[in-house]
Parts: structure tokens; C-alpha cells; sequence
């Protein structure tokens, strides 16, 4: 059969083939992925597409000063956040914490930390369920 299919393919096909039909299609694009998204991952393409790189705020915040009158400030939409503080540059691990609203909160390397209330990031994507 591989035979068969390389004569096919190589030469041609003539009127004593097997009646194996190759049709050759042309190669078409891709669909856009927003057509095929739905719930959070099309919520989360059009806030991208809108200009918003991160709406779930999952990258990596860079520290700030970290003093006690100006800390980094972190934003949560509940009422506290586990987070982590690689404190020195060659560390291996990570120092965890959990932060609270209106109470700042020191960590080993001396860096304090705030929880702020985030912004929906949502906000301007119109929802076709309500």
C-alpha cells in the first residue's frame, strides 16, 4: 500500500491506481482564537486586545523602596494575599506571607509590604449575558 501511495504521489495518478483519491487541498489560516474563546479565556483575549497585558495579575511585581512610610504595594480583590518575597538575589527559596488590608507587613530582608484594593480589570469588556 505505501508503494501504491508513493507512485501515486510521485507520478501521478493514471487510470490503473487503485481508486485511492489524494485531494490537495491549499493550506488555509488558522481562525482567530477570539472566535472560538469563550468565559475567561475570551474575557481574558479581550482584555488583552484592549491593552491590558496581565488582567489577572499573575506576573511578577518588582519592589519598590519597601520602606515603612512608602511599602510595595500589592493588590488583592479579597481581603488578604499569600505572597512571596525573593529577598536576595541568590537565594534558592522563596519567603512566603500572607498580607491583610490595612495592616503592612514587614519581611525578613526588611522590605515592607501593603495590600491596596485592585482594580476589576474587566471592567470595559461589556458581558452578553447580563
Amino acid at each position: 500500500m505505501a508503494g501504491i501511495l508513493t507512485r501515486a504521489v510521485t507520478h501521478g495518478f493514471s487510470k490503473r491506481s487503485t481508486g485511492l483519491v489524494l485531494a490537495a487541498r491549499p493550506m488555509s489560516k488558522m481562525a482567530d482564537p477570539l472566535e472560538h474563546a469563550t468565559g475567561l479565556e475570551r474575557k481574558e483575549l479581550e482584555a488583552i486586545a484592549r491593552g491590558n497585558p496581565d488582567p489577572f495579575m499573575m506576573r511578577v511585581l518588582k519592589r519598590g523602596p519597601g520602606t515603612k512610610t512608602e511599602p510595595n504595594m500589592i493588590p488583592s480583590f479579597h481581603e488578604k494575599r499569600l505572597i512571596g518575597c525573593i529577598c536576595h538575589e541568590d537565594t534558592f527559596y522563596i519567603n512566603y506571607m500572607w498580607l491583610h488590608k490595612g495592616e503592612p507587613k514587614r519581611c525578613e530582608c526588611g522590605h515592607w509590604f501593603n495590600l491596596v484594593p485592585a482594580e476589576d480589570p474587566f471592567k470595559d469588556i461589556p458581558n452578553p449575558h447580563v
